[in-house]
């Protein structure tokens, strides 16, 4: 009953992104990036050694970089300083998202983390350059509001949340907002999206392997080998989403790309609840659909 609702409601999605102001590949490959970023996520999650799972997926994302650093042509110069930015955001991105892996259900953390994105990138316009948002984003705020707050706080006594992992995965969403903002600019800057897409993914993902080099030193390849295939798979799935999305935002417009790529929810939810056996149960899904109804309200809007 739970996965039928949850499919139900990411048809509705799709069909409402269909009718609106994204060209149809667009909509198709921001829509397959959804669901490679569910994936790779799913497995990040599934490792249990989460400092493992997340080096093997930034190595495999710098690997899969590497040719589009030597063939494509270089990011032009002003674009550096937004790819350096991201660089950064990344890196605080990929060590909050293993606390949240490591505290938290995947149906319920990435929910939080992919939810809040879009709620920080609506409220800091409105806050910070006075962009008044209309009547359809803010029924959209608000929907996405009460979903975030079941997800936290509804089936407490049976199914308690570790304040200690919601705030991670809030605060993850607080960076994936910050990071979509800066590389929207900055592969439009670029004047070379592959360029771009190449430079940042192999810088990106040396911070978390150097730091697991440095804890584990001789014990790391031991830790590495029993999942080194599935991580590396993460990996590939992790640079083929974002690379994606990049390219989707020198096509459509940031706000629209951003709220459809949280399409994703859904398929996380879905991992969680099929390939996990987490319990999702009724209040989860409703939340769940309360914050993808709120996306694609303000996409809408």
């Amino acid at each position: 009953m739970a996965v039928d609702v949850l499919l139900s409601s990411s048809q509705s999605l799709a069909a409402l992104s269909g009718s609106a102001r994204v060209p149809a590949v667009v909509l198709a490959a921001t829509l397959v990036a959804a669901c490679g970023h569910a994936a790779w996520n799913a497995i990040a999650h599934w490792v249990p050694d989460k400092l493992v799972s997340i080096t093997l997926v930034n190595a495999g994302g710098s690997l899969c970089a590497i040719p589009l650093v030597l063939l494509a042509a270089p990011p032009d110069s002003r674009s550096w300083w937004y790819l350096g930015a991201s660089v950064i955001l990344h890196i605080f991105y990929n060590v909050l998202l293993m606390a949240s892996y490591r505290l938290g259900d995947l149906s319920q953390t990435y929910p939080l983390a992919r939810g809040t994105s879009p709620l920080v990138v609506t409220l800091v316009a409105a806050l910070l350059f006075n962009e008044t948002p209309r009547g359809g984003q803010v029924a959209g705020v608000l929907l996405i509001s009460i979903g975030l707050g079941c997800l936290v706080f509804w089936g407490h006594r049976t199914n308690p949340s570790r304040p200690a992992a919601v705030g991670a995965a809030v605060l993850t969403g607080t960076m994936i907002a910050a990071y979509t903002t800066v590389d929207g600019i900055g592969v439009r800057e670029s004047g070379s999206t592959l360029g771009y897409i190449g430079w940042l993914m192999l810088l990106e993902g040396f911070a978390v392997p150097a730091y697991a080099l440095y804890a584990r030193r001789n014990d790391l390849w031991s830790d590495l080998r029993p999942v080194w295939h599935i991580g590396l798979t993460g990996g590939v799935l992790s640079f083929l989403a974002y690379g994606l999305i990049l390219w989707a935002q020198t096509r459509g417009a940031l706000a629209d790309i951003a709220a459809l790529r949280e399409s994703s929810i859904i398929v996380g939810a879905l991992i969680g609840t099929l390939l996990f056996g987490e319990r999702f149960g009724v209040p989860r899904v409703m939340a769940t659909i309360a914050v993808v109804a709120g996306i694609g309200t303000i996409y809408l809007a």
